[in-house]
């Protein structure tokens, strides 16, 4: 076997959740080995929409744009139609901004949509090409794609996670990874073993995760929904269909959903061009695994509406109607995220945004407690602060696959009728109803919140309520700072800094060096930002705003009395 490998945090898994890790910690130059089975990055399309939280997030590290240039054209439509097929009668339709549009049309929101970005369309295939060019730039990264975690031991199980001595140079993770394919893609001859010695082990291995079973973690939560449409069996074809525009009468969309008593399903375009997701709810009596490829092609044209040509590039079948969250996302010195511990129903596209946020979470933490800044219990907030998140998220996807799937398809929907024509406008007013409560969801996207952790310093207000739908901006400590477009056309956002800020706001400033001198005896990455409007200091409600490098209001105040506790208790560095 092959010299070790040491490094700080071994990854085992390369999608969204593995590759966002990689690149929070690169940043801040903690070592980590990324290994992934798979001989490169996502093929299928998956997830395809990316929330505004989590185009924030990408913001923060510097490739937002970059990820908006991806995917869909610039001009092209970002709306969500119904249709009785997908080139039959529209039933409704969202419209949105596209992506050429969308930078300028957040400036002119407020309100619930008051942001730094709005969502954007993407495959996450692409997604993951652009996180992996970006976390391979540091250094401190190794990247290994064609490689899988095959075995490993947490030594650390046999003592608390709060050794006397945290910061020694012990590697209680000891592994084998073992290369499956070499840099072509092709399977290899022999089997090449590398020992791997590190502190920490992150399970990003995906809803089947190996690592999760061998932790022995089950699932919470419940599964197996039946519904007349995401519940069941689903077939997934990922398709290129170069007529699917041309031969289509209705105004382009970014996503169909096929809505008639014959079939339920949608398709999302890829590339805005010819390529497509296409998903179709399979009947309970049906062998969704031994469908063919021309099964596949007949299923596609009845949901079309007529024949078109198509070539399959792939096709596989899964299972909707989850909403499942792991009892633990740790033990020992091996952390989960991503699907390794939440499993949604799609609706509402929180699958894949809530494992970028799982490693924005984590990502500080490990880095803090692996540079001496914080005391290894500040890694138990991980799952007090994520896996609530991961419970919320999964039931506004369950909702949203109620909304959608239990309603029923008339039978004369399509019928050239005066009867047909009633079902029509009823189905009109509830999916128009429908597209708003699943797609427009700031509520959902910026309302998330940690106000039970202990790294949270309370000052006695009310969160507003949590909705779906709506979003009331808010400074109370535990959730998103408020946002707000600066008199130079730059976020509020870019001020901050990659880790911690203070914010002092208003024309009076309070005295701040209290903070200064804290952050300097515990060796933080202090900035402080200051912001004269008074409209800044009235939406925050404070002169003092402390936020951690989530980008997550950690303290507000009006002076700095107790600068050291409030650090002390924000960063972990005390057991508060």
């Amino acid at each position: 076997m092959a010299e070790a490998i040491e490094t700080d945090v071994l990854i085992a898994g390369g999608g969204p959740f593995g590759l966002m890790l990689a690149n929070e910690l690169g940043r801040r130059n903690i070592r980590c080995l990324l290994v992934d089975p798979k001989p490169s990055t996502a093929f299928n399309p998956q997830a395809n929409a990316t929330q505004a939280r989590t185009m924030e997030h990408f913001r923060r590290l510097g490739f937002a744009n970059e990820i908006r240039a991806q995917g869909l054209p610039p001009h092209h439509p970002t709306d969500i139609a119904y249709l009785t097929r997908f080139s039959g009668t529209e039933l409704a339709r969202l419209r949105l901004p596209t992506a050429a549009a969308a930078p300028q049309a957040i400036k002119a929101m407020s309100g619930s949509w008051s942001a730094a970005e709005l969502p954007h369309r993407v495959s996450q295939k692409f997604v993951e090409v652009c996180l992996r060019k970006h976390a391979e730039k540091f250094s401190s990264n190794d990247i290994r794609y064609g490689w899988k975690l095959e075995s490993f031991t947490d030594t650390s199980l046999d003592k608390p996670l709060s050794d006397p001595n945290p910061h020694s140079p012990s590697q209680p993770i000891q592994a084998v990874i073992e290369c499956v394919s070499d840099s072509n893609s092709n399977p290899t001859s022999h089997s090449e073993k590398i020992q791997v010695r590190a502190k920490y082990l992150i399970g990003a291995d995906g809803a089947r995760s190996s690592i999760r079973h061998h932790l022995q973690i089950p699932w919470g939560g419940a599964t197996g929904f039946k519904r007349n449409f995401m519940g069941g069996k689903m077939l997934a074809v990922y398709l290129k269909a170069p007529q699917f525009y041309p031969r289509n009468p209705n105004d382009r969309a970014w996503m169909y959903v096929a809505v008639n008593p014959e079939l339920r399903g949608f398709i999302m375009s890829v590339d805005g061009e010819s390529e497509f997701a296409f998903h179709v709810q399979m009947s309970d009596d049906a062998s969704t695994e031994a469908l063919t490829a021309e099964d596949a092609k007949r299923l596609f044209s009845l949901a079309y509406g007529q024949h078109i040509d198509i070539e399959i590039l792939s096709m596989a079948t899964w299972l909707a109607g989850h909403a499942l969250v792991a009892e633990s996302f740790q033990k020992g010195h091996v952390f989960l995220g991503g699907d390794a511990v939440h499993l949604f129903t799609p609706t509402g596209g929180l699958g894949y945004n809530t494992a970028v946020e799982d490693a924005v979470n984590l990502g500080w933490k490990l880095a803090s407690v692996l540079k001496g800044q914080a005391q290894p219990q500040l890694l138990n907030s991980y799952e007090l602060e994520r896996k609530p998140l991961a419970i919320r998220n999964t039931t506004y996807a369950r909702q949203f696959a109620d909304s959608i799937g239990l309603f029923d398809a008339d039978t004369s929907l399509e019928a050239a009728t005066p009867e047909g024509e009633h079902a029509r406008s009823i189905a009109s007013d509830y999916l128009n109803g429908h597209v708003r409560r699943e797609f427009n969801i700031p509520g959902v996207t910026f309302g998330g919140r940690y106000d039970q952790s202990p790294l949270i310093v309370a000052d006695g207000t009310q969160p507003p309520e949590d909705a779906a739908n709506t979003y009331t901006p808010s400074a109370c400590p535990g959730g998103r700072p408020p946002h707000a477009w600066l008199p130079d056309g730059s976020s509020l956002f870019d001020s901050f800094n990659f880790e911690w800020t203070l914010l002092v706001l208003g024309e009076a400033p309070a005295d701040f060096s209290a903070f200064v001198n804290a952050a300097g005896k515990l060796k933080l990455d202090l900035k402080v930002v200051r912001h004269s409007s008074s409209d800044l200091a009235q939406l925050y409600e404070a002169k003092l705003v402390l936020i951690r490098p989530d980008q997550i209001v950690a303290w507000r105040g009006s002076d700095a009395t107790e600068a050291q506790v409030v650090l002390n208790q924000a960063c972990g560095a005390s057991s508060n």
